[in-house]
């Protein structure tokens, strides 16, 4: 019995002794990297004018670059929040605010990478290079040509695509990667909104399609970052969002566009998934009438021509 009461402080004792340097360098740390980020957000802001992120510059303005509420509006996040984050504040910082942040400071993909880096973040929105395409599912929508076809994922992010569905409804090609999301593009994009002929009736199909398929995916950082992209940029899509409609998706229905240099084209719409489990799938546009067709083949022509 004495053996046990004195060998107890000596357990605790040791653990405590062996813990402290652990717990005293992890806390250092995350000072360290709380600093780096205070600064580094300071000096990516103070680099920045006005004018470049579409504010006025006004007649009393002192501080170099933006303000630390103007990055809070163009991020739309808390200027409290936003400051106590360039005071290296010991705050939870997530996947979709520093999204937000690096997109309102016009972050390059190395300077997004350190941003995540810094905050000890994984990064929703990677730089990939249309990951999980395989060679053989590229040919396939190569020889597809003049029919548009793309490879989508349950997000709708755009992984690939031929010639013809490049031109479509917008210059797919002239996009950055991040923007190659058929819902972004339906809420966001002035082409892709004039192209679709039922807009209305598609953009609250493809909000309550989003919404049914987010409910696997809810705690995901790439979803969630989506889905505040839309929320802060779209008015339409926060309205759709508030009503909490669902939508299952179909594998076939016709859809009528209007594309800008061919003319009204009515197409059989059909997704084809590419595994066992739903994720990645195949788009494809077949027309629904030979005059469509026709067209087609005038939009893949002019599609080679300018590639």
């Amino acid at each position: 019995m004495t053996t046990m009461v004195q060998e107890t402080p000596v357990v605790t004792t040791a653990t405590t002794a062996t813990l402290a340097p652990v717990v005293a360098t992890t806390t250092a740390v995350s000072d360290v990297r709380r600093s780096e980020l205070a600064a580094f957000l300071r000096s990516r802001r103070e680099r920045i004018t006005p004018e470049q992120v579409g504010l006025p510059r006004g007649p009393r303005r002192r501080t170099p670059g933006l303000r630390r509420e103007e990055v809070a509006q163009l991020a739309a996040v808390g200027v409290t929040w936003y400051t106590w984050l360039e005071q290296a504040r010991a705050i939870q910082v997530s996947a979709q605010v520093l999204d937000s942040i690096a997109r309102a400071l016009l972050f390059d993909p190395g300077e997004r990478a350190h941003l995540f880096a810094l905050a000890g973040t994984a990064d929703p929105l990677p730089d990939t290079a249309c990951t999980g395409v395989s060679p053989a599912l590229r040919r396939i929508l190569e020889q597809l040509d003049p029919f548009p076809a793309c490879v989508q994922n349950a997000r709708y992010d755009i992984l690939a695509y031929n010639r013809t569905y490049a031109t479509l409804m917008c210059d797919l090609d002239a996009l950055p990667q991040e923007e190659r999301n058929c819902l972004w593009l339906t809420f966001t994009n002035p082409d892709w909104a004039a192209s679709v002929v039922d807009r209305e009736e598609q953009m609250r199909a493809m909000a309550g399609k989003f919404r049914a398929a987010m409910a696997e995916h809810i705690a995901e950082p790439a979803w969630k970052c989506l889905l505040k992209r839309l929320l802060d940029a779209s008015p339409e899509f926060r309205q759709m969002w508030a009503r909490h409609e669902v939508v299952q998706p179909v594998a076939y229905r016709t859809k009528t566009y209007r594309q800008s240099r061919v003319g009204l084209l009515r197409l059989d719409h059909n997704g084809l998934w590419t595994g066992p489990h739903p994720g990645a799938r195949v788009v494809t546009f077949t027309p629904a009438d030979e005059e469509s067709h026709e067209r087609l083949r005038r939009l893949h022509a002019l599609a080679l021509a300018e590639a």
